[in-house]
Order: structure tokens, then C-alpha cells, then sequence
């Protein structure tokens, strides 16, 4: 039985795919089985996948007759059919060092406890072009699970997609498939919820490569603003179930309104809406967290239609 399935989740990236099914295949670690869904592509994925059907490392190919509507239903397929101990979800476009699988596993396996692993990254433009790395300040590290969300998931987000990290499928168990309704955001509430039942392992080599380009989830909810609103559904869920306390949750709505400041003239406007009720509804106490706003941009927030 294989240690790890790798679940490569596919939509309209038949550009990208050879590259990343290739950086799977080419692992130095390779008790591993691969399973490719592609939920319902216009461009020549499908033929692209086909090519490799008969792989001795592809347990399942995957093909969507009707589109599944979210990024995140793929995931929660993926993993039903995945067998191995740990998961590893490959995202379509992205690509990686062939060292990337053997340092997450060894890590993992350094505390018995660990539900995740997860190494650093760069974000890619232009397929060679550096818009800037993750960092983390040790080699390897486990951290426990209460530090590690509020550190490292609450105010800012360390695991910045999919393909940097494993998980202890067992733990899937724990995670509600609440994640699926997202749009955008599902991934971190994904890691929050593995997250709150036991340690997570931190490598700090840069082996995974994320391709920042013109078609990808992020670019569409940053316009309509949907990863504010999903974003605090995550920090709500968080703070009720006192997995943060109110100083983190204060700072991380901080966070969130300075983003939002600097995009709000730019965002649909029913969504602008939706996320200025959001900010004057807050779970903690308001005027700690607005008091930093100097009052002219508070009067304006709030008459702002």
C-alpha cells in the first residue's frame, strides 16, 4: 500500500500539466500513488491526463461531466479515493523540487503527533520571474497546534497553498465539509480545522513553486471581494470556538481592514456591502479594534455606499 496519494486537482491548466505531473512522478520519494481529477476542462487537459492513464503510479483518472462549481469539492473527492497515510494535494498549476515529498514525509514522522507538513515557497510570474518566497526561521521545527494557528493561520496565512504541505489523512475526519462552499478561502479553514488535533512540522527550504498567472482562483475574489467575506467567516469561526484570543482576532480584523481599504473602490458593490456590515457587526468589542483608524477615515467608512 502506498505512504502517500498525491491528489492533482485540475481545471483549464492543460498549459501547466505536463510540468506538474512530472515533478510528481519524479520524486526521489516514491512510495507514492497519483490520482488526477479534472472537473470538467475546455482546453485539452483531458487528452493530456489520458497520456498518462497508464502510469503504474495513477491508481485513479477522474474526468467531471458537469463542472463542480467550487475549487474545493475536488479536494474532498481526491481524498475519498486516496488510500495512503498522508495526502499531499498538488494543485494543477504549480510545480516542485524532487526533494519536496521526502522532506515533508521525514518531517512528519518526527513526532508522532504531527497531522501536517509543510515547506516554503515561490510565488512564480512569467514562469521564471521571483515575485517573492516564503520564509520560516528554522530548518525544521514542530510546533504545537494551539501556536501554531494563532502564530501561523489567525493574522497571517504560513501555509499559502496546497502544494507546500502534507496531512495525516486520518485527520481528514476532523474536517467539516464546510470548506467546499468556499470560493476562495476553504484551504485555510481546511488547515484550521486539521490543525486543531495535533502538531504540524515547518521545514524551512524553499522546494515548492506556485504560479501566480492571469487564471488563477485568487485573481477573481481579490475583484468581487469575496476573500473578505470569506475571510471572516474563518475568523468568527476561530474566535467562538477560542482557538485565537481577542487580541489576535482584534489584529487579524485589523489586517483585514487595511486590505480592504486599499482595494474597496475596486470591489463589486453588493459585495462591499456585505463586508462593511461585516466590520461594523464584529464578535469582539468594535472600538478596540477601530481605535488605530484615525476618525476622518472611520466617518468615511461609514458612510461609504
Amino acid at each position: 500500500m502506498p505512504e502517500v496519494s498525491v491528489i492533482i486537482p485540475n481545471y483549464n491548466h492543460a498549459k501547466f500539466l505536463v510540468q506538474r505531473i512530472e515533478s510528481v512522478l519524479n520524486q526521489t520519494y516514491q512510495n507514492f500513488e497519483l490520482i488526477i481529477l479534472d472537473d470538467c476542462s475546455a482546453d485539452n487537459s483531458q487528452q493530456i491526463i489520458l497520456s498518462y492513464k497508464n502510469h503504474p503510479k495513477i491508481s485513479h483518472t477522474v474526468f467531471n461531466e458537469t463542472n463542480s462549481g467550487g475549487p474545493f469539492y475536488q479536494w474532498e473527492r481526491g481524498i475519498n479515493l486516496a488510500i495512503g497515510k498522508y495526502v499531499w494535494i498538488a494543485e494543477s498549476d504549480d510545480w516542485c523540487e524532487p526533494s519536496l515529498l521526502q522532506e515533508l514525509v521525514d518531517g512528519i514522522k518526527k513526532d508522532s503527533q504531527c497531522v501536517i507538513s509543510y515547506c516554503q515557497m515561490s510565488c512564480i510570474v512569467n514562469d521564471n520571474g521571483i515575485k517573492w518566497q516564503s520564509y520560516h526561521n528554522c530548518l525544521s521545527e514542530v510546533v504545537e497546534s494551539k501556536t501554531f494557528i494563532e502564530k501561523y493561520l489567525a493574522v497571517n496565512v504560513s501555509i499559502y497553498n496546497a502544494s507546500m504541505a502534507i496531512f495525516k489523512r486520518s485527520a481528514f475526519e476532523f474536517v467539516s465539509n464546510d470548506f467546499t462552499s468556499f470560493k476562495f478561502s476553504g484551504d485555510r479553514l481546511f488547515w484550521i480545522q486539521i490543525a486543531q488535533h495535533g502538531k504540524i512540522h515547518i521545514s524551512g527550504k524553499v522546494l515548492n513553486y506556485f504560479r501566480k498567472h492571469d487564471k488563477d482562483v485568487s485573481g477573481g475574489a481579490y475583484k468581487s471581494g469575496i476573500n473578505f467575506i470569506e475571510e471572516f467567516r474563518i475568523l468568527n469561526y476561530m474566535y467562538t470556538r477560542k482557538l485565537i484570543s481577542n487580541k489576535i482576532y482584534n489584529l487579524a480584523i485589523r489586517k483585514q481592514f487595511k486590505d480592504y481599504w486599499k482595494v474597496k473602490d475596486e470591489i463589486d458593490p453588493k459585495n462591499k456591502q456585505i463586508i462593511q456590515s461585516l466590520f461594523l457587526n464584529l464578535r469582539s468589542n468594535r472600538f478596540q479594534i477601530i481605535k488605530f483608524l484615525p476618525t476622518a477615515i472611520w466617518a468615511a467608512f461609514k458612510h461609504d455606499k
